[in-house]
């Protein structure tokens, strides 16, 4: 069934009367999804490893940027009793669908206890409303008699010139459980991401103390740290590449100052996310006794903030400067940090 829609609309959740709540769902609605789907709509019902695996693939799908939408009503104890749930996908762009997007109603369904009351027809009218807002204009379903009903009352109608045919490979076997392979196979298609962890130390005067690089051009002042080995964990990075890159041995816990977020840029092509331990302040005799690694850095320095800015690129200043506002707040900081030569 298909049916040309274009509705001005607002997604805002719809709140039902009473206790009912209308709600677009979430990742963590995926399992009470699937439960609903299984138990109500599948001829035979999913098995435990079979929800399991299919929860985590729809909550991966209704995550952001994945293809899955949905709408859930909470009964009175919070957990779902209706749901509606849609895929959108992409076809070649017509007068009709101009952005060339069509939103497939998968499944509709609500616990016997629950029917009767209109939750499903008001799930079904947030989702469509969620999939117009998004520029879908062409819908499609497949409905049952019983519930022809429903789908009428929200302007679908029967397409004639449509034939419903299904061709199913492994006629007459059993279907096993998903391949072993799937979650490998599936994190080879999301996007990749390196990590590194570092030490922020200020003398006692609290002047940052920064290593100057031999490999970078663009960035020259930094703080001791690297990239993450695998398996490693972020404090347990940074104090290893402090004792390589200055030979101190700073003792844990670590107080986090701040989390970093990098895109891909210039010749890295990876997405890097950082973080910013306090090291601590350092005596005269600990910065003398620093010892460089000729092969990265071949300078020490500490100096008053404002002699910093003279010397970095102004995003690595905005850096330097939220580090120390955490350090005095107490407070850890989110920073985006770009790689370009700002």
């Amino acid at each position: 069934m298909t049916r040309d829609i274009a509705r001005a609309v607002t997604v805002a959740p719809v709140a039902s009367a009473a206790t009912w709540v209308v709600r677009k769902a979430t990742p963590a609605d995926a399992e009470g999804i699937m439960r609903l789907r299984s138990q109500l709509i599948l001829s035979e019902p999913l098995d435990e490893e079979w929800t399991a695996w299919s929860s985590a693939g729809l909550a991966r799908r209704l995550a952001p940027g994945g293809d899955a939408r949905a709408v859930v009503v909470d009964g009175p104890d919070g957990a779902p009793v209706c749901c509606a749930l849609g895929f959108v996908h992409r076809l070649l762009p017509a007068p009709a669908y101009p952005k060339g997007l069509a939103g497939r109603i998968h499944a509709v369904a609500t616990l016997p206890t629950y029917r009767r009351r209109r939750h499903a027809r008001r799930a079904l009218s947030v989702l469509v409303d969620l999939l117009a807002s998004e520029g879908v204009t062409l819908f499609e379903l497949n409905a049952s008699e019983e519930a022809a009903a429903l789908y009428r009352g929200l302007g679908f109608t029967a397409a004639s010139s449509m034939m419903r045919m299904t061709r199913l490979t492994g006629r007459g076997e059993a279907a096993g459980p998903p391949p072993a392979q799937s979650e490998p196979a599936y994190a080879e298609t999301v996007q990749k991401s390196t990590g590194y962890a570092c030490l922020f130390f200020t003398d006692l005067d609290d002047r940052p103390v920064q290593l100057h690089a031999t490999y970078s051009s663009s960035h020259p002042w930094q703080f001791p740290g690297g990239t993450m080995d695998h398996g490693e964990q972020p404090p347990q990075t940074a104090l290893r590449e402090c004792r390589e890159e200055t030979d101190l041995v700073v003792k844990g816990p670590l107080r986090l100052l701040a989390s970093v977020f990098s895109p891909p840029g210039g010749s890295w092509p990876y997405s890097t996310a950082g973080w910013i331990f306090d090291g601590g302040r350092l005596t005269p005799q600990e910065i003398r006794s620093i010892t460089l690694d000729a092969g990265e850095h071949n300078d020490v320095r500490v100096l008053a903030m404002e002699d910093w800015k003279e010397l970095m690129p102004a995003q690595d200043y905005a850096r330097l400067d939220a580090v120390m506002a955490a350090r005095a707040s107490g407070t850890a900081a989110y920073i985006t940090w770009g790689w370009g030569d700002q």
